[in-house]
């Protein structure tokens, strides 16, 4: 059989590409959760306001999201704007207050945890918040 001819088998998306796909999926997920029957979130360290898809409000990382062990943890990742999220790198000082001391200090020492998730675990996350994204939608 040549590759033309070769039945295609299923195959599984790449690490970088799954993580891309959580990514774009847990920040709906964070909004939506976090927003009022009319769509609209609060900016934990502004208190700005803005509708979960056209205002604004982005998905704020406590932590880094270059840590996975915190990247994808519901509590290190709330609503923010773009102004404090991007121009203003995050407001973590304002971020920890927001928090409280016990959950700052929780996520930073989790921050530190080496974690590496298989192919299954991020697309079982995935398909997770997908389908909590459904529920708000």
């Amino acid at each position: 059989m040549n590759k033309k001819t070769m039945p295609r088998t299923s195959k599984k998306p790449s690490r970088s590409k799954l993580v891309k796909k959580i990514d774009v999926v847990f920040s709906q997920y964070i909004r939506l959760s976090n927003a009022d029957k009319r769509g609209y979130c609060k900016c934990v360290t502004c208190g700005k306001v803005g509708h979960w898809k056209t205002g604004g409000i982005q998905a704020g990382h406590f932590q880094s999201r270059k840590h996975y062990s915190t990247r994808w943890d519901e509590r290190n990742v709330k609503p923010q704007c773009v102004a404090c999220n991007v121009y203003r790198a995050g407001e973590q000082y304002k971020f920890s207050q927001y928090l409280g001391n016990n959950l700052s200090e929780e996520l930073h020492k989790k921050s530190n945890e080496i974690t590496k998730f298989t192919i299954d675990e991020l697309q079982e996350m995935y398909e997770h918040y997908s389908q909590e994204v459904k529920k708000y939608l």
